[in-house]
């Protein structure tokens, strides 16, 4: 797998992960886990850029 793919993936996973931390801390009243959930999912789209940027790179290079 490429690294640009590993980045997609595991910026997925953190985002829906933030998501499901947040939707928890909804219910049980706990802004920690909200703030947790929504830094957790801001890595999540910061890994899915990286690697849509390193496909483009690639694309350019090719």
């Amino acid at each position: 797998m490429s690294s640009s793919t590993m980045d997609k993936a595991k910026g997925h996973t953190n985002e829906a992960v933030g998501n499901l931390k947040q939707a928890a801390g909804k219910a049980t009243g706990s802004k920690k886990l909200q703030a947790e959930g929504k830094v957790q999912e801001l890595k999540g789209e910061g890994q899915k850029a990286v690697g849509k940027t390193k496909d483009a790179v690639k694309k350019a290079a090719h």
